[in-house]
């Protein structure tokens, strides 16, 4: 299965907050998003989790 489930982290404090999946072979890098960090209160940037 080419899928894998993965975690996001606040760039900000770090707290692990999103859990998404992306296909590895289409998209070897790693992703980063801006979401809401309830810990910050505010959009931060969320780069996946090694």
């Amino acid at each position: 299965m080419a899928r894998d489930n993965i975690t996001f982290k606040c760039t900000v404090c770090g707290e692990e907050n999103y859990i998404g999946t992306r296909n590895k072979r289409k998209h070897p890098e790693k992703m980063e998003l801006k979401k809401y960090c309830p810990r910050c209160n505010k959009m931060t940037q969320h780069k996946e989790k090694k």
